[in-house]
């Protein structure tokens, strides 16, 4: 057979996206347990989930502290033993800190569940922060944060965050002080209100058949109960500032950092997936709108983009890039420019079209694997939806029509009402 290189293979849409369902057990001690079985590979990864505490503006570090350290001593066990028990089985223990949600999460060969299942049952329930590993932590993040603080962007995400959401978990960042306030007897206190099996979810993905689940359920059901003090994961409010423009000098930036946005509907909004669209053609991969002129035609930045992120209670639309401190008010122009423009005209059918496809085809491509569908099972799950959301979704980005999207615009749009936050020179 002669391949014929004069004439490419047709292109084909994506037509429907299947997802893998889990299987759903709760434990009797109020835990909640999903299993997501397929693969061939003798790995599994098991993710032990807990919703945050409420905030407490007056110790703000104790959330992410205490997951961070989860694994720096037990009782029983220091820091070096827990890593030489996990490495010896070839295996991987991380931590993982979000707003809403703390994690620790295991891979490893099936095979070895048996030894390791104890070690992270003693770390979910006896975990100690030892003085010594805590005043390294302390040091460690305080030098950490300073360095951090030195880069316009880094702040420029700080202050946007306060300004839309104010003295809660999501606007209030740590300073190189508050680390002074964190002490063992508040970081316990803490550990042992937050992990407990009624705060818990349990996700396992991989080749996790039934001998699996039978030792993760055996190991963390028996013998592991709450306490007496119930976990109080309320969240209060968010405060958006009343001033919209936070403009920090740096004099001899050669770069400013401009982060614009407000505050948006969350992931179970109707509208967030039509939203995600328009955000798409504005700024959301590498054709779009926002490269197209401030990188590529106008040479400001070597990069700019625009996201949606949606939280347990609340949601932000955000324009985000470094420009020549020189370029800086010129680039805001152009940046509202291509926002009103949105709201203005109508988006041209073959843009759409390839916006279309673009968002289709990456979200075919993130799921790769049973870990991806577990992943995209957790977005769903914590955000109180279920999988009719990607039949909408998937729907919604073949179909939403370039009025709709005009309409979007206007709704939501309002260059006016943006938060503006500048770092450098102005």
């Amino acid at each position: 057979m002669i391949l014929d290189r004069k004439t490419p293979p047709a292109f084909n849409g994506v037509e429907n996206i299947r997802l893998i369902h889990p299987e759903e057990t709760m434990l009797s001690n109020g835990c909640k347990l999903f299993t997501f079985n397929s693969g061939s590979q003798d790995l599994v990864r098991i993710e032990w989930i807990f919703s945050n505490l409420r905030f407490n503006a007056d110790k703000p570090l104790l959330n992410v502290a205490v997951n961070n350290m989860l694994n720096d001593g037990t009782s029983t066990l220091s820091a070096a033993q827990i890593a030489d028990k996990i490495d010896f089985y070839g295996a991987f223990l991380q931590v993982d800190y979000s707003f809403d949600h703390s994690q620790l999460t295991l891979y490893t060969l099936t095979k070895h569940l048996g030894a390791i299942l104890p070690v992270v049952k003693e770390i979910l329930t006896d975990s100690v922060f030892p003085e010594k590993e805590l005043a390294t932590y302390k040091r460690n993040q305080q030098q950490k944060l300073q360095v951090s603080l030195q880069k316009n962007d880094f702040v420029a995400r700080r202050l946007f965050n306060k300004a839309l959401f104010g003295e809660t978990i999501y606007g209030v960042a740590a300073e190189p002080a508050d680390f002074e306030s964190l002490v063992q007897e508040d970081m316990l206190s803490h550990f042992r209100q937050m992990y407990q099996p009624a705060n818990c979810t349990i996700i396992i993905a991989g080749k996790a058949g039934n001998e699996v689940v039978t030792a993760v359920a055996n190991t963390f059901e028996n013998s592991w109960s709450d306490n007496n003090e119930s976990a109080d994961i309320s969240q209060p409010a968010t405060q958006p500032a009343t001033e919209k423009f936070i403009y920090q000098e740096r004099p001899g930036a050669l770069q400013s950092a401009i982060r614009l946005g407000m505050p948006i509907v969350q992931l179970s909004h109707p509208d967030f997936p039509a939203l995600q669209v328009l955000n798409t053609v504005l700024g959301g991969y590498f054709g779009s709108r926002l490269m197209s002129n401030i990188r590529e035609d106008k040479g400001y930045t070597y990069g700019i983009g625009s996201g949606m992120a949606s939280f347990k209670q609340a949601a932000s639309f955000f324009i985000a890039s470094e420009v020549g401190a020189d370029v800086c008010k010129a680039a805001l122009t152009e940046v509202e420019k291509e926002v009103t423009g949105l709201k203005n005209e109508l988006i041209p059918d073959d843009e759409l079209s390839l916006v279309r496809n673009f968002m289709l085809g990456s979200l075919l491509g993130s799921l790769e694997n049973v870990m991806s569908h577990a992943d995209k099972f957790k977005s769903l799950y914590f955000s109180g939806l279920g999988y009719d959301y990607y039949d909408r979704y998937t729907e919604i980005v073949k179909n939403v029509t370039v009025e709709q999207l005009q309409q979007l615009a206007n709704k939501y749009y309002n260059f006016d009402d943006f938060y503006k936050v500048i770092v450098g020179k102005y």
